[in-house]
């Protein structure tokens, strides 16, 4: 039996047990544009979160063995979306995820940083799945024995394995300053997870990070408001904090046929 606790849907706190969804705790947001328009729920409650979980376990095998690994694109403008594509055109060497049933992660494979992280968010515990293990390759998971979450580690890894540009993934703003401090220019951040986030580790993720996703906390729109290099999306932006956060997020919009925004649409509820 494996067990997983993520932060989804609100950044409600969910924990799986051998693919059963045991325990759903209270979102702190109750409405998401993005579920709205993909999903089409309405508020996010214990029985639409319950839904939506058992839907990702039937659907793909999130937590399970039965675990999918590999995916095109989902949104048309998500940090894995970003990820897979600076991989895809060289940019970055490998990117430095984290998962279920793998932990923290180098991945080179845009269609499987796309599988991994494109499908979940907030994967706060985890436990190692054989099957995505043994798929992915163990050479490439952090700690194959215990799926430890530590994207610091993760990075260090990355360069142990001769990369020489790698993306990462971060939600707080100690491992945001830890990661650029020890690996400067080398490494790209990418801010993820987002809501309730304090407004001194706003500016803090403005200051350490490439690329930030705004998710549903008002603090990062804050500061975007005056560090903001450009945005793109309407429903949950994400910013440029960087040049080169800027110009991958200007490759993707070229991809897409789209330009940059400058308001939102439609904004989560409440904004943490």
């Amino acid at each position: 039996m494996t067990r997983h606790v993520m932060e989804a849907l609100g950044k409600t706190r969910i924990v799986i047990e051998d693919g059963k969804v045991i325990d759903i705790g209270e979102p702190k947001v109750k409405y998401c544009p993005l579920f709205k328009k993909y999903r089409n729920i309405d508020e996010f409650n214990d029985d639409t979160i319950r839904e939506n979980m058992e839907f990702r376990i039937s659907n793909f095998g999130m937590c399970t063995s039965s675990r999918q690994v590999r995916m095109k694109d989902f949104l048309s403008f998500g940090i894995s979306e970003l990820l897979s594509m600076s991989l895809s055109m060289n940019i970055l060497d490998a990117a430095v995820i984290a998962a279920d049933g793998t932990g923290t992660c180098v991945i080179d494979d845009p269609e499987i940083v796309q599988g991994l992280g494109g499908r979940i968010s907030g994967i706060m515990e985890t436990e190692p799945i054989k099957e995505v293990i043994d798929e992915i390759g163990s050479e490439r998971i952090l700690d194959p024995e215990k799926a430890t979450i530590d994207q610091f580690a993760g990075v260090s890894k990355a360069f142990a394995m001769k990369c020489s540009k790698v993306g990462v993934t971060v939600a707080y703003a100690d491992d945001a300053d830890l990661i650029r401090n020890a690996f400067g220019s080398n490494v790209a951040i990418f801010a993820v997870h987002t809501t309730g986030t304090s407004a001194d580790d706003a500016k803090r993720l403005f200051d350490s990070c490439d690329v930030i996703t705004a998710c549903a906390s008002e603090h990062i729109r804050d500061v975007a408001k005056e560090k903001a290099l450009m945005q793109a999306g309407t429903k949950i932006p994400v910013y440029a904090s960087s040049e080169f956060g800027k110009k991958i997020m200007l490759m993707k919009l070229k991809e897409l046929g789209k330009d940059a925004s400058t308001f939102e649409d439609d904004r989560p509820r409440p904004l943490n």
